[in-house]
């Protein structure tokens, strides 16, 4: 939060909300600003822009706002194809919790049926609401020539991508019926 704060404050760029002020004809006035530094060649004005004032809806009126769509939390090894088989996942993390792994065993992944008309695996991604995480540590176990197995690593190098991982586990938990047994 701290180098947020300081990247703002150097920014050549800063927003300003004035929700109460003594006059009447500023209230609620908007004010971005591009001031110049000794960084930036660049300078330019204050641009002020007046709220947007809504209407009070009404019995008969049509009311639209934003669309949400959730993402289904999912793992893919053919990006657009989904994995079918849940795995099951060995977690760990070191004792200062700066790094961990995860590791996805899918035995008999229904990837097998469909690499031949799709495309060969390309990575392994989970995908959920926030975006991808991805990787490319994928192999593939054979038994009489025939594939059986597939293991894949996501490693975690930083408490930040620790903290992602485990938002992305426990909506794929939550959607797959999955649960966390700690040895």
């Amino acid at each position: 939060m701290a180098a947020l704060r300081s990247l703002a404050l150097a920014s050549p760029i800063s927003h300003c909300w004035h929700p109460q002020s003594r006059s009447p004809s500023l209230s609620g006035i908007v004010t971005w600003a591009v001031h110049g530094s000794a960084q930036s060649p660049f300078n330019g004005q204050s641009v002020h822009m007046p709220r947007m004032r809504l209407s009070p809806v009404t019995r008969n009126s049509k009311v639209s706002g934003p669309i949400t769509m959730a993402v289904k939390p999912t793992i893919q090894f053919i990006q657009g194809t989904d994995e079918l088989t849940v795995p099951d996942v060995k977690l760990t993390k070191s004792r200062d919790g700066s790094n961990g792994m995860a590791i996805f065993s899918f035995s008999e992944p229904s990837v097998f049926d469909s690499s031949g008309e799709i495309g060969d695996i390309t990575g392994f991604y989970m995908i959920d609401e926030e975006g991808t995480l991805q990787s490319v540590d994928v192999s593939a176990k054979f038994v009489n020539g025939r594939p059986s197995r597939i293991e894949a690593k996501y490693i975690m190098r930083s408490p930040r991508e620790w903290d992602r991982f485990m938002r992305f586990m426990e909506r794929y938990a939550n959607q797959n019926g999955l649960q966390f047994v700690k040895k």
